[in-house]
C-alpha cells in the first residue's frame, strides 16, 4: 500500500454572512409557530457540545453508526471503488470519515461545513493523523448550496453524509436536497447516507433529553449566539429545552420555551413571547427503510446496500445516481 508523504490541504472560506443571520433569525422569529433553522446551532460552542452529545450513553445514533462503518468499511470500499473524490457536507469534527479513509484512500477528501473555527481545528487534526491524504476543505453553508471549488475531471463523486442529518430536513426539503446532491455528483455518483430508524418512543425522548442536560445547553446556546452576535437580550433563565416525539409526523421536535411572558429584543426588532410559546429550533425525521428507500428514489438515487444494526437503531444506505 502506497501513501504520498505530504498531502495538500487547502482552505475555502465561503461562510454566510452574519446579515444572513440576522435576516433568517428574524423572519423565523416572525412567523407563527416561530422558528429558526437548526444550522445556526453551529457556532464554534455548538459544535463543541454536539460533539459532547455524540458521546453521551443516551445517544445511541453515533456509536451505532460508527460500529457499522466500522463492520462495513471494506465492503464499502468495494462499492467505491478506487480514486474517488470523497465530499462531506456538514462534516462537524471529521470524526467518522476516519472509519472509511485507510480502506477507501480516496484521491482527496472535501469536508464542508458551516463553523470556519471547528473545520478549520477538524482539518488541522485530520491532516496531522493522515498525512498522505489532500484535503479541500470549504467553510459554507451546504444546506443552502454545494459548490465544489476542487473537482478533477472524469473522477467518481462521493457524497458522505452521516448522522441522520437527512433528518433535519422536512422530507420534501429533503428530497430537493439530495437532488441537488444527485446535480453536484453527477449520472454513475454515490452517496452513503446515515438514516435513523424508527423505535421505541422511550429510546428517542432519552437520547434528545440526556440526563447531563448537554443537549439542553446545545438548544439554549443558540439564544446564547443570538446575543453575542445579533446585539439580543434573550434571557436564557426563562427559556427550557424541550423535546419531543410527534409521533404523527414521525419526527422528533425540538424546542425553546418561554417560561414566562416576556419581551425581547434583537438590535432594533421587538418580540413579546407569551408563557409556554415555544421558538421550534429543529426537527429529527425518523424513517423505515422502505419510506427512506421511496424518498431517495424520488431523488434520483437507486439503492444498492442498506446495512442495519442488529436492534433495527439505525441504518446506512449507499445510493448511485440515476439520473
Amino acid at each position: 500500500m502506497h501513501y504520498q508523504e505530504h498531502g495538500v490541504v487547502q482552505f475555502y472560506d465561503d461562510q454566510p454572512l452574519a446579515d444572513d443571520f440576522y435576516t433568517e433569525v428574524i423572519e423565523g422569529l416572525k412567523q407563527s409557530p416561530r422558528k429558526i433553522p437548526p444550522k445556526f446551532f453551529y457556532d464554534a460552542k455548538g459544535s463543541r457540545l454536539f460533539d459532547a452529545i455524540c458521546e453521551l450513553p443516551e445517544y445511541y445514533q453515533t456509536r451505532t453508526e460508527i460500529s457499522l462503518l466500522t463492520q462495513y468499511a471494506e465492503e464499502i470500499a468495494s462499492l467505491i471503488g478506487e480514486q474517488c473524490l470523497l465530499i462531506e457536507p456538514g462534516s462537524g469534527s471529521c470524526e467518522k470519515v476516519r472509519y472509511l479513509l485507510d480502506e477507501i484512500q480516496p484521491t482527496a477528501y472535501m469536508p464542508m461545513d458551516i463553523s470556519r473555527v471547528h473545520l478549520f481545528g477538524a482539518v488541522q487534526q485530520l491532516s496531522n493523523e493522515y498525512p498522505w491524504l489532500d484535503i479541500h476543505a470549504s467553510c459554507m453553508d451546504f444546506t443552502a448550496n454545494v459548490k465544489l471549488h476542487f473537482c478533477p475531471p472524469n473522477i467518481h463523486k462521493v457524497a458522505f453524509f452521516p448522522g441522520s442529518s437527512i433528518g433535519n430536513f422536512e422530507p420534501d426539503d429533503a428530497i430537493v436536497f439530495m437532488r441537488h446532491i444527485a446535480q453536484v455528483l453527477g449520472q454513475g455518483g454515490s452517496l452513503l447516507i446515515g438514516v435513523d430508524l424508527k423505535k421505541d418512543e422511550k429510546l428517542l425522548h432519552a437520547a434528545y433529553n440526556d440526563s447531563q442536560d448537554v443537549t439542553a445547553e446545545f438548544n439554549l446556546n443558540l439564544l446564547h449566539r443570538i446575543n453575542d452576535e445579533l446585539n439580543a437580550n434573550f434571557d436564557l433563565e426563562y427559556f427550557q429545552h424541550k423535546a419531543l416525539y410527534n409521533e404523527q409526523a414521525g419526527r422528533i421536535e425540538m424546542h425553546l420555551v418561554s417560561t414566562v411572558e416576556q419581551t425581547v429584543t434583537i438590535g432594533e426588532q421587538e418580540f413579546t413571547f407569551r408563557e409556554s410559546e415555544t421558538i421550534h429550533t429543529e426537527n429529527s425525521y425518523k424513517y423505515t427503510v422502505a419510506e427512506f428507500g421511496a424518498l431517495a428514489g424520488q431523488a434520483g438515487y437507486k439503492q444498492k446496500k442498506v446495512w442495519r444494526d442488529s436492534s433495527d437503531l439505525f441504518s446506512l444506505h449507499y445510493y448511485e445516481v440515476t439520473d
